[in-house]
C-alpha cells in the first residue's frame, strides 16, 4: 500500500473509501508486496513498515485468517452466532439426536417400558433443567469453553478436563452409531432390502419371521402315534396330526442380518476380529461430514443444523404414521404407555441411574458442550428462555420417537409371534482448543478441526472390527454412566456452594436483567438441595447395585471390566491433579493456597469490558493472560 499524501493519525477503511482521522479523503494504492496483514482482537491490520499510519479495516471477508467472525460480532475475539435460530437449532441439533431416538427407546424398553417415563420426567425437572440452564448461563456469561470456563474455580478445573475427556469418549463410539446409519442407508438403495427375508447366503436354520414347526404328532399306523421331529416328518412325506404342531419363534432376518452382515459380530470381545471395512468407510464419511460441519467453527455449524436439525422431525413424523398403521402397532404401544409397563422396575437403582444419565446424555448436560455454544451468545441474550425451550423440545422428541419405535416393535411382535419384551436385545472439543491455544485456532482452524476428526477415526477403528459392538456398549456403560453424574455433582457443588450459587444469580443478572425473588425461588432449591442430593444418592446407590456388564447374553471378560473402570478413571483423575497443580501454583501456606484456588481467578468475568461494570470493574484483561492463572490471595477483588 503506496502512500500519495502524508496524514496524521490512523487511517480507517468505510464502504470501500479511505477516511483519515480527521475525515479527509485520502488515496491509496494497493501493494502487496509493501506491507502485510495481521490479526488484531478487534480488527485486521494492514502495516506498512517505515510508516505509522495504520489502516483498519472494517471488513472481515479481507482477513482469511479470522473468517469465524464479522463485522456485526459483539465479541471480535471469538465470534459471535450470526443469529439467535443459529443458537437455538445448534443447541436442538447438539441435545437432539440419536440419544433420542435410538437410547431412550432402548433404555425404556430395557427399564420396564412406560414405568421409565416417571423417574426421567422427575430426573428433567430436579436435574437436568436446572443444570441445562447453569451451564447455558457459565458460558454465556464469560464467553469462554468447558474448561477456561473454570476460571470461575480453579480448584474444579479439572471437572472442565473430565468433561472434555467423557465427550471425546462418547463421540468416538457416537459415529461409529452414524456410520450404522449411513451402512444401512446405502444398503437400503435396492429393490428389496437385504433384511426383508432369509437370504441363503448369511440366515441360518433358525432364521424366521413367523414361528414355525419344530415337532408334532403323527400316525404309522391305526393304534401307534409318536412324536417326531418336523424335517423328519416332511422327509418321510407324513403328514402332522391337526393341533399337534410344536411351534419354535425364530429370530427375524432384520436381527440375523444385523448380527452376521452388519457387525459380522464375533462371539465376545475376547474375538477382536477383522476390521469390518464397509463399516470402516462409513466411519470415515461419516468424520468427513462432521469435519465439514465445523470447517469454519459457528459461521459453518450455524448454517448446517438448519438441515441437521429439522430435518430428523421429518423423518420421525413419517416413522411415527407408518407405525401406526402396521398390524400389531398397539401392542407395541401398550407396552410403552400401556397397562403391559412394568412399575416393579421403579424399585431398582439401575433405573434411576439410566433416567438420570439419559437426562444428560440426550439434553448434554455435563458433558461441557452446553457451555461451548453457549459462549458464543451475545452478553445480554436471554438464556433462561432458551434453556427451557431446549429442553421442552428435547424431551417431547424422546417421547415423541417412544412411538414411532415401539409402535414398529408391536409389528415385529405380532409377525414373529414373541412378546414385546423378546423382539429387542439389549464442537466441544475444538472449543477447547480454541480457548488454549486462540492464536493457533485463527490461523490454523480449519487443519486443526480436520485432524482432530482424523484422529478420532483412527481411535473409532476398533468399534468397527467384528467386537465392535461390544466396544461400543462396554464405552457407553462406564463413560456415559458415572462419569457425566460425578462431573455434574461437582459442576452444581463448586458454582453453587463454593462460588456462591447467590453470586452467581447476581452474574445471570448482568446478563437477562433483574428479576422478583419468586423467579429464582425453584432455582435456588434445586442448586443449592435437590439437584446435588439427588444426583450423590443415585451415584451412590448405582455403585453399590453395580452389576457386571453384558451385550444381551454374553458377559464381558475380567479384562473388559477392568478397562472398563481404566477409562472412567483416566476422566475423572484430572479433577484431583488440576486441583492439586493449582494448590501447588498458588502462594502462601496451605490454607492460604486452598483459600485461593477457591476463589475466582483474576481473570474470571465477563469477556468483554463493555460488559463488566461495577461487579467486575477490577477484573483482569482474560485475553492478556492464560487460562490457568491464578488470583494471588494478596490480590484486590472487589467483595461480592
Amino acid at each position: 500500500m503506496r502512500k500519495q499524501k502524508q496524514s496524521q493519525g490512523h487511517i480507517s477503511i468505510a464502504n470501500g473509501r479511505f477516511l483519515s482521522a480527521g475525515g479527509e479523503q485520502r488515496s491509496w494504492t494497493l501493494d502487496p508486496g509493501l506491507g502485510s496483514w495481521l490479526v488484531h482482537p478487534c480488527a485486521a491490520i494492514y502495516t506498512v513498515p517505515h510508516i505509522t499510519d495504520t489502516i483498519f479495516c472494517l471488513n472481515a471477508e479481507v482477513a482469511p485468517e479470522n473468517l469465524h467472525v464479522n463485522e456485526n460480532d459483539e465479541n471480535q475475539e471469538r465470534g459471535n452466532w450470526s443469529k439467535k435460530s443459529d443458537y437455538l437449532l445448534s443447541m436442538v441439533g447438539y441435545a437432539v439426536g440419536l440419544g433420542n431416538v435410538w437410547r431412550f427407546p432402548y433404555l425404556t424398553y430395557n427399564n420396564g417400558g412406560g414405568a421409565f417415563l416417571i423417574p426421567y420426567v422427575i430426573m428433567l425437572a430436579l436435574a437436568g433443567l436446572p443444570l441445562f440452564f447453569l451451564e447455558c448461563s457459565m458460558g454465556q456469561f464469560s464467553s469462554l469453553g468447558p474448561v477456561s470456563v473454570w476460571r470461575i474455580l480453579p480448584l474444579f478445573q479439572g471437572v472442565g478436563i473430565t468433561m472434555v475427556l467423557i465427550s471425546l469418549f462418547v463421540t468416538i463410539y457416537y459415529n461409529v452409531i452414524i456410520a450404522y446409519s449411513l451402512y444401512y442407508l446405502f444398503a437400503s438403495f435396492q429393490r428389496e432390502l437385504p433384511w426383508s427375508k432369509c437370504s441363503i447366503s448369511w440366515a441360518d436354520g433358525n432364521c424366521s419371521r413367523s414361528p414355525f414347526v419344530t415337532h408334532c404328532n403323527v400316525s404309522i399306523s391305526i393304534n401307534e402315534i409318536f412324536q417326531a421331529n418336523k424335517s423328519w416328518v416332511d422327509a418321510n412325506n407324513l403328514t402332522c396330526i391337526n393341533g399337534s404342531e410344536v411351534y419354535q419363534t425364530g429370530q427375524l432376518p432384520s436381527e440375523q442380518y444385523w448380527n452376521k452382515v452388519a457387525l459380522q459380530r464375533s462371539s465376545g470381545l475376547d474375538e477382536t476380529g477383522v476390521i469390518v471395512w464397509y463399516l470402516a468407510l462409513c466411519l470415515l464419511l461419516a468424520w468427513l461430514i462432521v469435519g465439514a460441519a465445523l470447517f469454519k467453527g459457528i459461521k459453518s455449524s450455524g448454517k448446517v443444523v438448519y438441515f441437521t436439525a429439522l430435518f430428523p422431525y421429518v423423518v420421525l413424523l413419517i416413522l411415527v404414521i407408518r407405525g401406526a398403521t402396521l398390524e400389531g402397532a398397539s401392542k407395541g404401544i401398550s407396552y410403552y404407555i400401556g397397562a403391559q409397563s412394568n412399575f416393579a422396575k421403579l424399585k431398582d437403582a439401575e433405573v434411576w441411574k439410566d433416567a438420570a444419565t439419559q437426562i444428560f446424555y440426550s439434553l448434554s448436560v455435563a458433558w461441557g458442550g452446553l457451555v461451548a455454544l453457549s459462549s458464543y451468545n451475545k452478553f445480554n441474550n436471554n438464556c433462561y428462555s432458551d434453556a427451557i425451550v431446549v429442553c421442552v423440545t428435547n424431551c417431547l422428541t424422546s417421547v415423541f420417537a417412544g412411538f414411532a419405535i415401539f409402535s414398529i416393535l408391536g409389528h415385529m411382535a405380532h409377525i414373529s409371534g414373541k412378546e414385546v419384551t423378546q423382539v429387542v436385545k439389549s464442537e466441544t472439543i475444538t472449543t477447547t482448543i480454541q480457548d488454549l491455544f486462540p492464536k493457533v485456532m485463527k490461523k490454523m482452524r480449519a487443519p486443526i478441526t480436520l485432524g482432530c476428526c482424523l484422529v478420532l477415526f483412527f481411535l473409532g477403528l476398533i468399534c468397527v472390527t467384528q467386537a465392535g459392538i461390544y466396544w461400543v456398549n462396554l464405552i457407553d456403560h462406564f463413560c456415559a454412566g458415572w462419569g457425566i453424574l460425578i462431573a455434574a455433582i461437582l459442576e452444581i457443588i463448586g458454582v453453587v456452594w463454593i462460588y456462591g450459587g447467590n453470586r452467581f444469580i447476581d452474574d445471570i443478572e448482568m446478563m437477562i436483567g433483574a428479576k422478583r425473588w419468586i423467579f429464582w425461588l425453584w432455582w435456588r432449591t434445586c442448586w443449592f438441595v435437590i439437584t446435588p442430593i439427588l444426583l450423590m444418592s443415585i451415584l451412590i446407590w448405582s455403585v453399590i447395585q453395580f452389576r457386571r456388564p453384558k451385550y444381551g447374553q454374553i458377559p464381558y471378560p475380567n479384562w473388559g471390566v477392568a478397562l472398563g473402570w481404566c477409562m472412567i478413571t483416566f476422566c475423572i483423575i484430572w479433577i484431583p491433579v488440576m486441583a492439586i497443580i493449582n494448590i501447588i501454583q498458588a502462594k502462601g501456606n496451605i490454607f492460604q493456597r486452598i483459600a485461593t484456588c477457591c476463589r475466582p481467578a483474576a481473570n474470571w468475568g465477563p469477556y468483554l469490558e463493555k460488559h463488566r461494570g461495577e461487579r467486575y470493574e477490577n477484573m483482569s484483561d482474560s485475553k492478556k493472560e492464560t487460562n490457568h492463572e491464578i488470583s494471588n490471595i494478596s490480590d484486590s477483588r472487589k467483595p461480592e
